[in-house]
């Protein structure tokens, strides 16, 4: 999960600089394809830290699109209405993360979707969630190609024509919506533009096209580190470090719950399970047939001679210095099981998923093992934990929804500092009340409420950066 976060740092630096030079539109949707191929590509990969590396690079387009997205969709509202606007953009954040609990709710425990090409080349249903969670980017990037560029982009660099031909398209879809399809659009003045930094000849003796692109791309990540560093200047210093400080605690907050919040809900889970939990010690069986459910229980000291274990479940089962001998294990599903410090002699496992990390510190003796499936073969009404995971995610992102439309309707009536400096007081608060929740089901109300507190400041966050900071570098 850091990863992408730490891909997204690096991108929200270099396209958002990257926006300013070349345009935003370009920008978008440059770092969106980015973002769409490697999430595809993570999808299919097999070894981990290649994952890690698509993931990483996935990252990097969305931390480009981020921050692009409201700079470009800012620069064609009018002022008045220009918080509310931006307010319904950031919906479009909650809708996202409904729909990405909602398919893997629907798409993950469906486990018979997997295939497996050989012992190399595995495909389980996760990396079709992988899949389906990248195409709303693809079509963002189809739906991009079809867009305008931000006139007042076009107006900073100078393409007058450009601009006006847009700004023209926006007047009159307006005023046809109006009723006033016969007022032409007019222009009063034209703002002179500043003279804009060039990028340098390469000298036509340079000999290869290799070093020719070298210095295309210094030049270009130079220009992009001179504009970062024009948010330091006079007169935006000051806002710069402030804004930094917010965003930083807005997000600190925000997202180390997000990621700490799925452990506590386990760790409920387990304190649950461990008061209900079964103990047999000494068991001595033999001769005898097990062909239903065993659950949250741990055998200690048993022994088990000429036993049969048939279509089966294990759930949160444990054996632990326990003989099983000339045993058979066939058609077994298990789910949170292992046999620690177990002795297996002359015993058959038949179409089971008990692989190899599930005997822990184990000996087996002329043990044969037939069709062993890998992955996890239980299902999703059996994973009560999978469940809850999925559930207390849409649940969390779902919880934003009034705020998004307090925010949207007052924004540009009571202001946006007063939105910001309320939502984010009133959401640090909430953050106390979680020293009292003792159960799962009060801990979800109590993230709720956090984020549909905290929804509004993220909104009023968005507004106020972009209006903060002149075209050059929004």
């Amino acid at each position: 999960g850091s990863i992408v976060y730490l891909g997204m740092m690096v991108g929200a630096f270099f396209w958002g600089g990257l926006a300013d030079k070349v345009g935003r539109r370009q920008s978008l949707l440059i770092c969106m394809s980015v973002n769409g191929f490697f999430a595809f590509l993570s999808s299919f990969v097999q070894g981990y830290g290649f994952f890690l590396f698509c993931r990483l690079f996935s990252g990097f387009g969305i931390g480009g699109a981020v921050p692009t997205v409201f700079s470009y969709f800012s620069e064609v509202l009018a002022q008045e209405k220009r918080g509310e606007h931006l307010s319904w953009l950031c919906m479009f954040w909650m809708i996202g993360g409904i729909y990405a609990s909602a398919m893997a709710w629907a798409i993950i425990p469906h486990y018979g979707w997997s295939f497996s090409m050989g012992s190399a080349y595995q495909f389980h249903s996760w990396r079709v969630f992988v899949i389906v969670c990248a195409l709303p980017c693809v079509s963002s990037v189809v739906a991009l190609t079809f867009m305008p560029e931000s006139p007042r982009f076009l107006l900073e660099v100078g393409k007058h024509d450009e601009a006006w031909m847009i700004l023209k398209q926006i007047h009159d879809t307006n005023m046809r919506a109006r009723g006033q399809p016969e007022k032409v659009f007019t222009v009063n003045r034209i703002k002179t533009p500043k003279q804009i930094d060039e990028l340098i000849e390469i000298e036509s003796d340079t000999e290869t096209w290799y070093r020719r692109c070298f210095v295309r791309i210094r030049t270009e990540l130079y220009g992009i580190w001179l504009t970062f560093m024009r948010c330091f200047n006079y007169p935006v210093k000051d806002n710069t470090i402030k804004l930094t400080a917010v965003w930083f605690t807005l997000s600190f907050g925000y997202y180390g719950l997000s990621v700490w919040f799925p452990d506590v809900i386990k760790h409920l889970q387990s304190d649950e399970y461990t008061s209900r939990v079964k103990h047999f010690h000494n068991e001595e069986v033999s001769h005898f047939v097990f062909n239903f459910t065993l659950e949250n229980q741990i055998h200690s000291n048993g022994e088990y001679i000429n036993d049969r274990f048939i279509m089966m479940k294990f759930k949160s089962v444990t054996f632990e210095d326990s003989l099983f001998k000339n045993c058979v294990f066939e058609d077994i599903t298990s789910l949170n099981t292992y046999f620690r410090n177990c002795t297996f002699v002359n015993t058959t496992f038949y179409n089971t998923d008990l692989e190899q990390y599930k005997f822990v510190n184990s000996e087996l003796i002329n043990c044969t093992f037939f069709h062993i499936r890998t992955g996890c073969q239980i299902s999703f009404d059996d994973d009560y934990s999978a469940y809850w995971i999925y559930f207390v995610n849409f649940l969390g992102t779902l919880a934003v929804l009034p705020g998004n439309i307090v925010s949207a309707l007052l924004m540009d009536r009571i202001g946006r500092l007063t939105m910001l400096g309320g939502s984010m007081v009133l959401s640090g608060i909430s953050c106390f009340f979680l020293w009292s929740g003792t159960s799962g089901s009060m801990m979800i109300g109590m993230l709720c409420l956090y984020n549909g507190l905290t929804i509004s400041a993220w909104n009023s966050l968005d507004v106020i950066t972009v209006e903060l900071y002149p075209t050059d570098r929004r």
